[in-house]
């Protein structure tokens, strides 16, 4: 294999050589998250409300994980882009150990605050329970999520997104698989209701760690965990977090952001509630592939940055801003055709529907001006630059967002916290070209 081809290539076809086998993978993660919230909606629309209460703590330890491995995908790939592998396996050695250290802790705190948490936004004992049922299964789960997404940051950071795509896909249709086995009992299976949902999410999950374990040893790996490099120095310690914890926090700003929407909304209905729920599950399977994009463009931007190649960096931007745009003008596209459609996919209630409708008509006006926010924000993350990106995230999930929704809910109801994503978009937007051009000046 060659390993200087991410300076070499020239950049579309190599971007979208990194890019296709992630999209694909990522679409198909969405259309399990999709698929998830069908079949769990079919039980009940109490335990669909469980599932979007408890959807801000799951997002949360993935925030952790992924932000955590953000970092670790970039260190890796500077090294690799400057010719120095052996720092690259320092950073994957301890990176995996500092990830196995979070996933400890992640797993008791997740579930010890699930009862209080749940209870800040509901009083249904049924919700509640609910709730409890599925996040104790889901997150006792969370040493194989977090270990399963590093080594996922590894393969990428050295160019093999086949490798991710293959073992993404597989937990993905292990998954969708197992949902009607599990939750309706079928063939030898018992009926498990919510839990069998929670479940076979964590089979998915393990499936596919362990087909990354199976190629990391079975295969050769440009980047090696070694046991001598699990305590590095202070410095790869703080290089890790300095990208790691900006990365999470971008990542964990939707669960705020989500927490906070769902105190304002409650003040009207529990409709809303659920609708912001289903939105959140609709924009992963539009940001997705997005995302998926932006997870080629990392170790690509990244490598570059450390090679010097600093016109291939800007032209890159240039594309994959291109990119994401034609995929967010398609999705505002969707959800201005089919908004009743895709919210009946989680609810059969009329009022629902028609609440959910408004939303998503009104919500995706600001969907190709995040495509400004989103590419800004991978670009800085994988030239390192971590702290400028959590300045967009933080424009775009908390500083702008969440006072324009309190205050255009007092003036329009909950009409006006739809209103408020597209003009969070459009001022994060602003924020974002300038914060991007200081940064890489």
């Amino acid at each position: 294999m060659n390993e200087t081809f991410m300076k070499e290539k020239p950049v579309l076809p190599l971007l979208l050589s990194m890019a296709l086998p992630m999209m694909l993978s990522m679409l198909v993660n969405s259309l399990y998250n999709i698929v998830d919230s069908y079949f769990v909606a079919q039980i009940s629309e109490d335990a669909m409300t469980a599932l979007s209460l408890v959807y801000p703590v799951q997002n949360f330890i993935n925030a952790v994980s992924i932000g955590f491995g953000v970092g670790l995908n970039a260190v890796i790939a500077f090294y690799l882009g400057a010719g120095d592998r052996k720092q690259a396996d320092k950073a994957a050695s301890h990176g995996t150990f500092l990830a196995l250290l979070h996933s400890i802790v992640m797993t008791v705190v997740s579930i010890g605050i699930m009862p209080a948490f749940l209870r800040m936004f509901t009083f249904s004992e049924t919700v509640i329970q609910l709730g409890l049922q599925y996040s104790r299964i889901a997150f006792s789960f969370t040493f194989v999520i977090v270990l399963g997404i590093t080594f996922e940051k590894i393969f990428q950071a050295v160019g093999q997104m086949k490798v991710t795509m293959v073992s993404m896909m597989c937990g993905c249709i292990t998954n969708i698989i197992l949902d009607s086995v599990m939750i309706f009992g079928l063939g030898p299976f018992p009926e498990m209701g919510i839990e069998g949902a929670a479940l076979a999410t964590g089979i998915g999950q393990t499936v596919s760690l362990l087909l990354y374990l199976a190629v990391y040893l079975l295969r050769s790996v440009p980047v090696r965990v070694r046991k001598e490099y699990l305590l590095s120095s202070r410095r790869m310690t703080m290089k890790l977090y300095s990208i790691g914890i900006p990365a999470a926090l971008n990542l964990a700003l939707p669960s705020v952001l989500i927490s906070s929407l769902n105190a304002i909304l409650a003040a009207y209905s529990g409709i809303y509630i659920l609708v912001l729920g289903i939105y959140y599950k609709l924009q992963t399977f539009l940001y997705l592939p997005a995302n998926g994009i932006i997870q080629g463009m990392r170790p690509v931007i990244g490598y570059n940055y450390g090679a010097g190649e600093h016109k291939r960096v800007r032209q890159i931007y240039r594309i994959v801003l291109f990119m994401t745009g034609a995929i967010m003008a398609a999705g505002t596209i969707i959800c201005l055709v089919l908004p009743g459609q895709l919210m009946s996919l989680f609810t059969h209630s009329p009022e629902t529907i028609a609440a959910g409708e408004t939303a998503l008509r009104i919500i995706s006006a600001g969907f190709l001006l995040s495509a400004v926010s989103v590419t800004s924000c991978g670009a800085l993350e994988g030239l390192g630059k971590g702290t400028a990106s959590l300045v967009i995230s933080l424009c775009r999930y908390i500083l702008i967002i969440i006072p324009a929704a309190f205050l255009l809910s007092r003036l329009f109801g909950p009409v006006g916290v739809w209103n408020a994503f597209w003009a969070a978009e459009a001022l994060t937007a602003i924020v974002s070209i300038f914060v991007y051009r200081k940064a890489v000046s």
